[in-house]
């Protein structure tokens, strides 16, 4: 049977050709009105190290101290998004766990795996060590207990996703792929890295829309904002809002390095993160307009990107080098014994 028969069933070139065209179809906008389920469940993404931790974990604690109930998944592998939240205490991952209560013939509760401070339920789906497994895999894995564990009947105002934003393939991507959120919130900075991953996420979704999906971006949180401007003017430019600039302020950086709580109304900072729990419940999702390379490095001031580079194509002498003289075919020439 080949691919050419018309008989084939189902015929793949067709349907190659199909989902293309599909792909190819203006949608819908994303939708702009109250959320349709009670639940809202928000994926955050970021670059890894810019401080999606320190921000989720104050803001499900303020969103806690607001009376909403609020159950905070850290989906990174390094598992560290409910550190900040446990004093720096480690939190069982479900992964670790599943595989220890396996090889002992008993199943997973959800006291094994989920905790609580201060109205926060958080837990950590954890991941395989370096080299031992797909991280990607593990979230799926992970959600394919919280499944069997009752997470759609689970009672909730707000599910917070913590997502390593810089891969977007696999069970990273399972929020913007399977609709698996009502919206996306990204964690940046005013450097280059963090904004590449920013824009990154920007084009799963854009991609993920344009096969019918129907999560947007909800908008950007500056964290370590010293004011140079480069993570508004992105927002601006992939046309998504900024839902709060966290600054780089010394107090904060001590704070969160002792773990301590800033995201609470008895804190100096507490004003800032009520208004990011306000400005994440309300936000609508928006579909963003991501920036190709040259769109990216023109934010920054281009002695500091590179960005006067031209690049200089090589040719073939320069491959061969200048001991190598042309051959005249592809021959396999062996040295002699």
């Amino acid at each position: 049977m080949s691919l050419d028969d018309p008989n084939t069933v189902p015929n793949l070139r067709d349907y190659d050709a199909n989902l293309k065209a599909e792909a190819a179809e203006p949608t819908l906008e994303v939708p702009q009105g109250e959320p349709t389920s009670k639940c809202q469940i928000i994926a955050i993404y970021g670059k890894g190290g810019i401080g999606k931790s320190f921000t989720l974990a104050n803001l499900s604690h303020m969103m806690a101290e607001q009376g909403k109930r609020v159950l905070l998944i850290g989906c990174d592998p390094k598992s560290d998004t409910t550190s900040l939240l446990f004093g720096g205490k480690a939190c069982p991952t479900i992964i670790e766990t599943s595989t220890k209560k396996k090889l002992a013939g008993e199943e997973v509760a959800i006291g094994d795996v989920c905790f609580k401070r201060g109205g926060v339920f958080a837990m950590e789906l954890g991941g395989p060590e370096v080299g031992r497994g797909c991280g990607g895999r593990g979230i799926i894995h992970g959600f394919e207990l919280l499944d069997k564990l009752g997470f759609h009947d689970w009672d909730f105002d707000y599910v917070l996703l913590d997502f390593l934003g810089d891969v977007v393939c696999g069970g990273f991507g399972l929020p913007i792929a399977r609709d698996m959120a009502q919206k996306v919130i990204l964690v940046g900075s005013n450097d280059l890295q963090s904004l590449y991953v920013a824009n990154n996420v920007c084009s799963a979704v854009e991609y993920f829309r344009r096969l019918g999906g129907n999560v947007g971006v909800a908008g950007l949180v500056i964290n370590k904002d010293d004011g140079s401007g480069e993570a508004q003017a992105f927002a601006k430019a992939v046309e998504i809002p900024v839902l709060a600039a966290i600054p780089a302020d010394d107090d904060l950086r001590k704070k969160s390095a002792n773990y301590q709580i800033v995201g609470t109304a008895a804190s100096p900072w507490g004003d800032m993160f009520a208004g990011l729990a306000e400005a994440v419940g309300v936000a609508p999702p928006c579909r963003p307009a991501p920036l190709d390379q040259d769109g990216l490095l023109a934010l920054f001031d281009s002695k500091d990107t590179g960005g006067d580079v031209v690049l200089e194509p090589a040719t073939d002498a320069d491959m061969r080098g200048s001991k190598s003289a042309p051959r005249a075919s592809l021959e396999v020439v062996y040295d002699e014994a």
